[in-house]
């Protein structure tokens, strides 16, 4: 009797069970570290099994009456992560996560986000919060000013007068006294290096400039972001430090709110250490206006608390070939796996900001750390960081990888020349949403534009203009495609693009696509099995394949808005020799503006905060609308070429 009333209970009360698992519950809204652009925010929920809720963003400066839109928070959760050969297996938890892009810096908003949903939402509706973008950091006002001469100046000097960075820095001596630092740098110190070289003889147990054996430069103090400690070059001459072939030459893990500037750092494996995966690491480090040459890497921490690094305006190159381009294209005459310089920059850790760096002759170029399965505290995991308007010459491996970022990684208005295995890169990105967003990149010739591999998931690809096809078919999850441009290089039985989507919510659309003219199946589809939201197993043997965009379309009810075009959409653009994989092109060679007559012009969907400022009927496909000024790429403070 028991038995059959529970029964008549559970069915009675089952549609209402089910109703339940579909309405969505609000949970903790947290506010991302601000960047000087942008803002990133996640909001935690439980339920929504059928994923039909949405998030839709506002937001106002301050003082403000008018509400502007900005893209919806991305629905991520239930994805599935892994990489069997590193025991990596994560599964994406439930909530929403997204950025509002291209603020003011230094300027306070108000950003509202309203969930709905169908079948009903409990709890909070709307959360409205107000945060304040960074400002660049600089340094304080009537700080200590102490003046650093080269330990073989012969010159006047200005007092207080140092020979040597570690003099002023920490006062100490040489041998074994080197590390006894009875006066060290305050905060607000502006430390001015004048002109010369600053070269030390590491094998000298009594060199002068304190960094016997080692070579290394670990500076430690702990400033504030009111008093940062300034490292400058004086403007009296270009201020080198050479690293006599240092294995580690700047160790700033330390370190907190420290600035160089102005400076030259040459002949070293790691010019800047900034952290240690799970030991130590800086925070609110800035390296500006600086110079790199032949060093392995230029700037790198791996640990998960490093916060708020500014590198912008920086010129680094590294120890590769500069005549060819090695990589994975033709390995066996030109060794891949063989490091001269591994990358320019890499990080972990939360609101980074990675802008206008020229970067050449590297591995890679710039990278998130692919650090593994994210920390489960907040405050470490890999979130908020920002790539934007770098130019990027002639890399073996790929030009950018989000590798192991979690969400809000923000890749946007990157010019990338000449990469040996491919464009940019997520392997893999935890959730997401990561944001690749009007790039434009040129001779790839392995034919991967976009490395999405150890499934990835939560990517928006905006906007961007790919010279090169676009053929990964690892499986990848909740990943939407618009308004991209994607030219196939003439390669034989080559396609132009894949989708290999491990999840039907999954989409692609208002695209342009120039298919190879030289046979063969031209787009494969791989997604999963009609009513089934995820197949994380895809291969290739689940693969459709077709010869045309409308065949595709037709069938997997993708691209429906999608044209193919060809290379008379550009004002005068050319494919690169694809019987020539190691060539090297210049970036100053190629010009990615649009024909305002082209078929690319007006074909685009309008997306908020993304191009909201379009012309025309409709926005237009690829990184730059036809009639705007070209982004500008690396450096501001110094003129290209960069590289030759």
């Amino acid at each position: 009797m028991i038995k059959s009333i529970s029964k008549a209970l559970f069915l009675t009360l089952f549609p209402y069970f089910l109703q339940a698992q579909n309405a969505v519950k609000p949970g903790t809204f947290i506010v991302e570290p601000p960047t000087l652009l942008n803002l990133g925010f996640e909001w935690q929920i439980t339920g929504d099994d059928n994923r039909n809720a949405t998030v839709q963003t506002a937001y106002r400066p301050i003082g403000t009456e008018n509400w502007k839109d900005a893209m919806p928070l991305l629905r991520v959760g239930g994805e599935r992560i892994f990489r069997k050969a590193e025991q990596l297996d994560y599964t994406v938890p439930h909530l929403f996560a997204g950025s509002i892009l291209d603020l003011q810096p230094g300027t306070e908003y108000e950003c509202r986000f309203t969930i709905t949903d169908p079948d009903g939402v409990e709890g909070e509706i709307v959360q409205t919060v107000k945060v304040r973008t960074r400002t660049e950091p600089k340094a304080a006002e009537g700080g200590r000013v102490l003046h650093v001469y080269p330990v073989d100046w012969k010159g006047k000097t200005q007092e207080p007068a140092f020979f040597g960075l570690k003099a002023a820095y920490y006062g100490s001596g040489t041998g074994d006294w080197s590390v006894v630092t009875e006066k060290k740098a305050q905060p607000g110190d502006i430390i001015l290096v004048h002109a010369g070289m600053y070269k030390a003889d590491r094998l000298n147990y009594v060199e002068p400039n304190g960094i016997s054996f080692d070579g290394t430069y670990t500076l430690t103090t702990k400033a504030t972001a009111e008093k940062p400690i300034v490292i400058r070059g004086a403007g009296d001459g270009e201020a080198i430090f050479d690293g006599a072939g240092a294995h580690r030459f700047f160790d700033v893990t330390g370190s907190r709110h420290h600035i160089f500037e102005n400076l030259t750092f040459r002949n070293t494996d790691i010019a800047f250490a900034a952290g240690v995966k799970e030991v130590v690491g800086a925070s609110d480090l800035t390296i500006r206006n600086c110079r790199f040459e032949d060093v392995g890497i230029g700037i790198i921490s791996e640990y998960a608390g490093s916060k708020n690094f500014y590198i912008a305006d920086n010129v680094i190159t590294g120890r590769d070939d500069r005549y060819r381009l090695r990589g994975w294209a033709n390995p066996g005459v030109y060794p891949a796996n063989q490091l001269n310089s591994y990358m320019a920059i890499k990080v972990y850790g939360s609101g980074h900001v990675i802008c206008h760096n020229a970067i050449a002759y590297f591995h890679d170029g710039i990278n998130v750390s692919t650090y593994g399965t994210p920390e489960k505290e907040q405050d470490l995991k890999a979130v908020s960081i920002d790539i934007y308007n770098n130019d990027i010459h002639l890399v073996a491996d790929d030009f950018i990888e989000a590798d192991g970022g979690v969400h809000n990684i923000r890749v946007m208005r990157n010019r990338g020349v000449n990469a040996g295995q491919c464009g940019l890169s997520a392997q893999p990105v935890f959730g997401g949403p990561a944001y690749f967003i009007r790039n434009v990149l040129y001779h790839i010739p392995n034919g991967v534009a976009f490395k999405f591999m150890a499934k990835p998931a939560g990517l928006y690809v905006l906007h961007n203009t790919i010279i090169s096809e676009n053929r990964n078919t690892d499986p990848y999850s909740n990943v939407h495609f618009r308004n991209n441009l994607f030219l196939g290089t003439n390669a034989p039985q080559r396609p132009i693009t894949a989708y290999p989507f491990a999840t039907a919510y999954s989409t692609s659309d208002y695209n342009g696509y120039r298919p190879n003219p030289t046979g063969g199946d031209q787009y494969i589809l791989m997604t999963p099995a009609k009513g089934q939201l995820r197949n994380y197993e895809l291969t290739t043997k689940d693969a459709q394949n077709f010869t045309t965009l409308a065949s595709l379309a037709k069938v997997s009810g993708l691209e429906t808005h999608s044209v193919e075009v060809d290379y008379n959409i550009f004002n005068n653009l050319q494919a690169p020799d694809y019987t020539k994989p190691h060539g090297i092109y210049h970036a100053e060679d190629i010009d990615f503006r649009l024909n305002p007559k082209g078929k690319a012009v007006d074909k685009g969907v309008k997306l908020p905060n993304i191009n909201d400022g379009y012309k025309g009927k409709a926005p237009d496909l690829g990184a730059i609308e036809a009639g705007e000024p070209v982004p500008v790429y690396g450096p501001r403070t110094i003129k290209g070429p960069f590289y030759r």
